[in-house]
């Protein structure tokens, strides 16, 4: 895959939810009070985390899943209970510590495991299954679509995932982004429209043999994301 500009492109990601965001992103997905804006985002990611685990079997267990930008781990959680074996990579270290400090009690030793490093990384192991939420919505498409045949050829079933739909709003948001302080920019999303995601997943040879499944578009205030399934054929 192009290796500079994904690399690249992580180290900002870790920068920033490693050290600028991370007070902010513990807030959020807790139970914390927050600003209206912020708490739309987190109504958003509670129906986005919803869908992406409704299409996911519903018994999972002597499943092995691979939770790729797992944040705090809420998502890695509620699939441990589902049964699966649940290894959550997250870039930012900070996170990681988070996740573990409120993975629950009541779990097994060994349901979740929590690490900081590359999602992509062979050492991980195979995979039942890969979910993907709002972890590649910063990446350029053809990179996200390189990153998808990474993980593809390490997993059996599907991959669920999130990217930023093309959307006038998300357009204005990205373009605006660009006139702030370079020390106050948050990692800029890369919108993408279905078609054009369909297009560059079709002409990727590591994605030969896999289709795309179900879509569904979440708006909720200041927070718009869309999942899509990818299905071996």
């Amino acid at each position: 895959m192009a290796k500079a500009s994904y690399q690249e492109r992580r180290r900002q990601i870790e920068t920033y939810f490693d050290r600028t965001a991370a007070d902010a992103w513990s807030k959020l997905t807790s139970d914390a009070k927050v600003s209206r804006i912020r708490a739309t985002v987190r109504a958003g990611r509670d129906q986005m985390r919803a869908t992406l685990l409704e299409w996911l079997p519903a018994d999972l267990g002597g499943k092995r899943l691979l939770d790729a930008g797992c944040g705090t781990g809420l998502l890695a959680v509620e699939a441990a209970r589902r049964g699966s074996e649940v290894v959550a990579i997250d870039v930012a270290p900070t996170l990681i510590g988070i996740a573990r400090e409120r993975l629950p009690a009541d779990l097994g030793p060994g349901s979740v495991h929590f690490e900081a490093g590359d999602m992509l990384d062979p050492a991980h192991g195979d995979f039942d299954h890969v979910v993907a939420m709002d972890s590649l919505i910063h990446y350029r498409p053809e990179d996200v679509v390189r990153v998808l045949a990474g993980l593809a050829a390490r997993t059996r079933g599907s991959i669920v995932f999130t990217f930023a739909p093309r959307t006038p709003l998300l357009s204005l948001m990205h373009a605006v982004g660009q006139w702030f302080p370079r020390s106050d920019r948050s990692p800029a999303i890369e919108p993408v429209s279905l078609e054009r995601l369909r297009e560059l997943i079709a002409a990727e040879p590591g994605l030969e043999g896999w289709k795309t499944g179900r879509t569904r578009r979440i708006m909720v205030g200041f927070y718009t994301s869309q999942a899509l399934e990818l299905l071996p054929s």
